[in-house]
């Protein structure tokens, strides 16, 4: 059996990675999941997030039959749910009971095995009673820097069925979904049973060689939450359809219908002789009863002769348009909003006119997505990184798909820190978003989402500072939605209670990292007034002692309130400082450049001298005070493993040095020596466990030479994989390569299937936000850097074939001999500059084998021309 090699991952035992759970859904879509054992789970297609959503009746199935020897089998495709883990805080192994129960009823398969390059899942169905290999590859469409294609509703399945025997071998596919219209995505559903349901329909259409259900509820009113349309579809025109069971036995005597005569199977003749729905069972007519559903099931026939394969194409699409406030916004109460329910509506309603639609996009397109999905799967694969870092960094994306993230029908980006669920039912329940919305200081370790689709980046830019900034200059760190309601503006907010310091100072970086990502300048110069009034609400607040550094109560990303000078706010003012500088140069206000740099000169000084004890980096609290005195939740003289947050912006945007380079990486050494922690079985603490048993972590606060508060920074024992993958891609920035490398393995390991999914890194909450640091970790391992606007490429000179994702295409980084080779796979790369660290001085240039006129600069080699790298063109370097 032959897949596309545009996956690289080992092949996983279903049972023993039970936690593997990939998403399958678009942008602001909704998404279900295939999981290790070949079940569909975690459902979360109605605008709300529910990982435990289960929605009975929907799964897929084979009867197999032969003539002689005899044999006739039907199989549910899935493994025997095994038994939880038990993991703290995770749920991605739990199987619903629905599926234990048809699994106790009819047989599923034997084992299954899994392997996945994010999107695309592989599962393998094993079991003796097969006389045939049985494969699925699962995908929804992704392809960076493009939304509409990563933006569909629909999973999309391919079943392969190879004949590697003697024998003749025919059967039935068996592919069925519950028809969901009217759920409110939470409520336990009992068999078909369920509040919200009733009057759903399904209806059968056969057109362009498919066979489709199309599944409705028309009692449900246009603006009812759960109204919207379902399709599924299968690449047989002669496929059967049971359009109305209830119970999975019903379906199983559907697959076992699928009669024969004179020895040939019926549903193998031609079509114009084939009776598809002959010999179906008796299907219920009319809509369904009040608080029921139907299930509706397809089949699909095959004849296989000995050698002989075939592959089944299916498709599920959704519609859910009708996106509603069904979250509790933080900050005070608001009893002037009475009973309003608030509408969004979703972006991808605007783009389709109903499941039918998104259906119809995919049958035309369905070839072309995959390739340009594969085009990207390919270029992680087929690099030189090794198969746990292509699983993971692929995994990226997945958040940015999941219900974590949405964009409303005004195409605003909006975004909680995670999805409820396990880790985050101590304080505000299991379904729905945790910690809404657009949360500045959780997003300031985001790198992901800018990198593969920089305009959706762009869009929470734009709401900072056009809904969120308060005409004093502070942005508040949540947005409320819809936003034309009144936003935080002097009132409790929560997490912390006041604006987020951090928060701010990354808006200044990310309007930095946007610009150089294909904002432009008109879009700078839109912005820039906000930004220099935001600095002066900064600078006026905080800095306020002559030294630079910022003082007094700064409000931070642990939910509590820093005092003093200290490395975390430190170094992200000094990397603000410096975005600034650069963006005041751009947009021709030679004076506040001017003052951003006297600022930054005078604090960066101020810092390393007040903070730096000659091996890292600490915070100072009332010099000569009893400690005992404190404030709470501060560190003091321990050490943090974000200490260098700003060092680390600052390497990303091309910044330089914050702080000497020497006290950097001996501080960056010493956080990773001090905080990765190997075992965790004698390890207690109050906070939330993200690590136990043998794992490896990197803990967020430590105090190697003790002196630790009473009440310390809150979270000091957690181990946030935000933080890692930070602290990993810095010391790759630094040359501290075995260290970044524990650090990655810790967080890999942790999240290697087994005892946690890596497509969901959790914190407060599923798929949290703050992961989407690993981004910056891919960037490091390639020292790639890019200005869009320059056409400036940063890159290390490589040690292997690395993948990189630029602002208007990606490809690959390699060394070939004595040669550099830069290829596009997808996109153009537009360059001027080229810069090489570790590299010859000078270098002749080629493209296709033909010369490009070069000149040495400071900066790097230069294109006098200019070049333009199309898909499947490649940039030969030769040293002069």
């Amino acid at each position: 059996m032959t897949w596309p090699d545009d996956v690289r991952a080992a092949e996983c035992d279903g049972a023993e990675f039970g936690h593997l759970a990939m998403p399958l859904g678009g942008i602001g879509t909704g998404n279900l999941a295939i999981c290790a054992d070949g079940g569909l789970r975690q459902w979360q297609l109605h605008n709300i997030g529910n990982h435990a959503g289960a929605l009975p009746g929907s799964f897929f199935a084979l009867r197999v039959s032969r003539w002689e020897p005899p044999l006739d089998e039907v199989r549910i495709l899935q493994a025997p749910p095994r038994k939880s883990t038990g993991t703290p805080l995770v749920t991605d192994d739990v199987a619903p009971d629905w599926q234990r129960d048809l699994l106790s009823r009819h047989p599923g398969v034997a084992r299954t095995t899994f392997c996945g390059t994010y999107p695309i899942a592989r599962v393998r169905y094993l079991d003796p009673a097969f006389p045939l290999h049985v494969a699925m590859e699962a995908f929804n469409p992704l392809v960076p820097l493009d939304v509409d294609a990563s933006s569909i509703p629909a999973a999309l399945f391919t079943f392969l069925l190879v004949n590697d025997g003697e024998h003749p071998v025919h059967g039935t596919l068996g592919a069925t979904v519950q028809n969901a219209v009217g759920w409110d995505g939470i409520s336990p559903i009992d068999g078909v049973h369920a509040p919200g349901y009733g009057g759903n329909t399904n209806r059968v259409l056969r057109r362009e060689g498919w066979t489709t259900v199309v599944l409705e509820n028309g009692a449900l009113p246009d603006d009812d939450p759960g109204a919207g349309q379902m399709v599924l579809a299968a690449d047989d025109p002669r496929a059967a359809a049971l359009t109305r069971w209830r119970h999975p036995d019903g379906f199983v005597a559907f697959l076992r219908s699928r009669a024969l005569a004179s020895g040939t199977p019926r549903l193998a003749l031609a079509a114009s002789v084939a009776d598809p729905q002959r010999h179906a069972p008796q299907s219920a007519t009319g809509a369904s009863p009040q608080g029921s559903t139907w299930n509706a099931g397809l089949g699909v026939p095959f004849l296989l002769q000995p050698g002989q394969r075939r592959t089944v194409r299916v498709a599920l699409t959704w519609y859910f348009p009708n996106r509603y406030v069904n979250f509790e916004q933080l900050g005070p109460d608001r009893p002037e909003w009475g009973r309003s329910r608030f509408w969004l509506g979703n972006h991808y309603a605007t783009r389709y006119a109903d499941a039918q639609d998104v259906f119809e996009r995919l049958r035309r397109d369905w070839s072309a997505l995959r390739e340009a999905t594969g085009a990207w799967t390919s270029t992680l694969a087929g690099s030189g990184l090794d198969d746990a870092a292509v699983t993971h960094f692929a995994a990226q994306l997945a958040t940015v798909r999941s219900p974590t993230c949405f964009r409303a029908a005004d195409a605003r980006f909006f975004a909680f820190e995670g999805v409820l669920g396990a880790s985050t039912a101590m304080w505000s329940g299991s379904y729905g978003g945790s910690c809404p919305l657009n949360c500045t200081h959780v997003w300031n370790y985001a790198q992901a989402l800018a990198a593969a689709f920089p305009e959706l980046e762009r869009s929470m830019r734009e709401t900072e500072l056009e809904i969120m900034q308060a005409p004093a200059g502070y942005i508040p760190h949540r947005v409320i939605a819809p936003t034309y309601l009144p936003q935080l503006r002097g009132e409790p907010i929560g997490g912390p209670d006041q604006p987020a310091l951090d928060g701010m100072l990354g808006t200044v970086l990310k309007t930095y990292r946007e610009y150089r990502a294909g904002a432009g300048i008109d879009w700078l110069r839109r912005y820039w007034p906000h930004l220099t009034r935001l600095l002066s609400h900064v600078d006026r607040t905080w800095n306020v002692d002559g030294t630079g550094m910022l003082t007094g109560v700064q409000p931070s990303t642990h939910d509590i309130d820093l005092t003093g000078p200290n490395p975390f706010m430190g170094t992200l003012w000094l990397a603000a400082l410096r975005a600034a500088e650069r963006m005041a140069m751009l947009v021709d206000d030679g004076g506040a450049a001017a003052a951003y740099r006297t600022t930054f000169s005078t604090a960066s000084e101020s810092y390393d001298a007040a903070l730096f004890t000659g091996e890292y980096y600490v915070q100072r609290l009332l010099p000569g005070d009893d400690p005992d005195l404190w404030p709470d939740y501060q560190w003091g003289d321990g050490c943090l493993a974000d200490q260098l947050i700003g060092q680390w912006w600052a390497h990303q945007l091309d910044l330089g040095y914050l702080l000497p380079a020497e006290h950097v990486r001996t501080a960056l050494a010493a956080v990773v020596r001090h905080n990765l922690r190997r075992g965790f079985r004698d390890f207690t603490h109050p906070y939330r466990v993200f690590a136990d048993g043998d794992d490896a972590g990197l803990l967020v606060c430590t105090w190697p030479h003790g002196g630790r508060p009473a009440v310390p920074i809150r979270y000091a024992d957690e181990v946030w994989t935000g933080s890692e993958y930070q602290v990993a891609a810095h010391c790759w920035r630094e040359g501290l390569h075995q260290e970044g490398r524990a650090v990655l393995d810790a967080v890999w390991a942790r999240y290697d299937g087994r005892r946690r999914n890596p497509f969901n890194e959790i914190e407060c909450g599923d798929h949290y936000a703050r992961s989407l640091a690993g981004w910056s970790a891919l960037q490091a391992l390639a020292g790639f850097a890019h200005d869009g606007p320059a056409g400036a490429y940063t890159f290390d000179r490589p040690e292997t074939t690395v993948p990189f994702l630029a602002g208007s295409g990606w490809g690959l980084w390699s060394r070939e001999g004595n040669e550099l080779v830069l290829r596009c796979t997808r996109g153009r790369l537009d360059a001027r500059r080229l810069t090489v660290v570790g590299g010859a001085a000078e270098y002749d240039a080629s493209v296709d084998g033909t010369a490009v006129p070069t000149r040495c600069a400071s900066s790097g080699i230069e294109f006098p021309d200019g070049i333009r790298l199309l898909a499947g063109q490649i940039l030969t370097l030769a040293a002069r």
